[in-house]
């Protein structure tokens, strides 16, 4: 499972994870028309869109979450607070700043936005993320995850398996949030116009959950290779077919809606994207390689950095495949969707890989 300090499956994940948030910004290409509204098409794209971005791309992000949480939790008796802050926020803030001034100002250079816009993104960058880089969203959650980390170690480290089993029971709960706020009422479990966010679950809810369940299968989960592989794809197949229908179900050619009404099923912390999630990272467990190949290796080994530059890239391919617009895109749209993704994810291996070898690069890169 270990090739030297490395854990073997763990740059798989890393490698297919970062693959997968390409193949879901490219989708995004044949759907959505602004920032909050979305219309398909024609039924190809809406197909396709909820196969590519729906059953196989939404377990990206929290893919992501469970890795760090696979590789940090718990913090290690010798680390303090301050030294673990010290040494994560070291390797992310850095690329993160740099990254965040290049989306406010290097789009300029091909008439992707006016100077207001980008002197309005510059000056909101102490609150979020810029109006380019809308993938930058994850990095708050990360942050916080990693916030959260030295608090929860110590009870992660005493705790059983069947405790840490009754927080996730209460997490699972937590995700039909979303879907009970839509569907039944918006003041759900104490939330109303004066508490809008401290539900009742809601320090059981979100990435914590995706943390704890990383510490779970890591720790408590003794299942063999053959149980893990049963499980897991049907845990998988199960999600990512009810993330695809309900995006497909949604999704009516010709009609403008708001995005969210499209994607209602597609939050990362809903039942079926965990279901997706949780399949998926045990199918990816029962990898019994003793090295993972090179390019894996080295691959994993830049994907933050892909991470951070990839609109840039894809911003600009997508025109180049659907000139005419994602009605008429140059291939069909079952074979445009991963071509963009595919180009996109080797534009940033090579990028980052050339400015992986300047010195002092990690604060570029990670």
């Amino acid at each position: 499972m270990k090739n030297s300090n490395r854990i073997v499956f763990i740059d798989y994940v890393r490698v297919i994870a970062c693959f997968l948030v390409m193949l879901v910004h490219a989708s995004e290409n044949f759907y959505c028309i602004s920032a909050d509204t979305t219309m398909l098409a024609n039924e190809s794209n809406r197909f396709w869109v909820a196969f590519y971005d729906g059953a196989l791309g939404r377990m990206s992000v929290p893919l992501f979450m469970v890795v760090s949480a696979f590789l940090l939790v718990p913090v290690k008796p010798n680390v303090s607070m301050s030294d673990f802050y010290k040494h994560r926020f070291k390797r992310i803030i850095p690329p993160l700043v740099f990254f965040m001034l290049i989306y406010c100002f290097l789009p300029l250079a091909w008439g992707q936005m006016t100077w207001e816009q980008s002197w309005q993104d510059f000056r909101l960058l102490p609150f979020t993320f810029p109006s380019m880089a809308g993938h930058l969203w994850f990095m708050y959650p990360l942050i916080s995850l990693y916030l959260i980390i030295p608090v929860v170690s110590p009870w992660l480290e005493r705790a059983s398996a069947k405790e840490e089993r009754l927080f996730l029971i209460f997490f699972m709960l937590s995700t039909l949030v979303p879907w009970l706020t839509r569907f039944v009422s918006s003041n759900l479990w104490g939330t109303c116009f004066w508490n809008p966010y401290f539900g009742m679950f809601y320090y059981c809810s979100g990435y914590l959950g995706y943390l704890v369940i990383a510490h779970y299968i890591r720790v408590h989960l003794k299942w063999d290779r053959a149980k893990r592989l049963k499980v897991g794809i049907g845990s998988f197949v199960a999600g990512a077919a009810f993330t695809a229908w309900s995006a497909w179900h949604a999704g009516v050619p010709g009609i403008v809606m708001q995005t969210p009404s499209y994607e209602w099923s597609w939050e990362f912390c809903t039942p079926n994207v965990l279901l997706a999630t949780f399949g998926a990272f045990l199918m990816f467990t029962c990898i019994k390689r003793q090295e993972a190949h090179p390019w894996i290796t080295g691959i994993s080994k830049l994907t933050f950095g892909m991470y951070l530059m990839h609109i840039l890239f894809l911003s600009n391919i997508a025109p180049l495949f659907m000139p005419e617009g994602p009605a008429q895109p140059v291939l069909p749209v079952a074979v445009t969707i991963p071509c963009m993704a595919v180009l996109c994810f080797v534009c940033c291996v090579v990028t980052t890989k050339l400015i992986s070898l300047i010195p002092g690069s990690k604060w570029i890169i990670g």
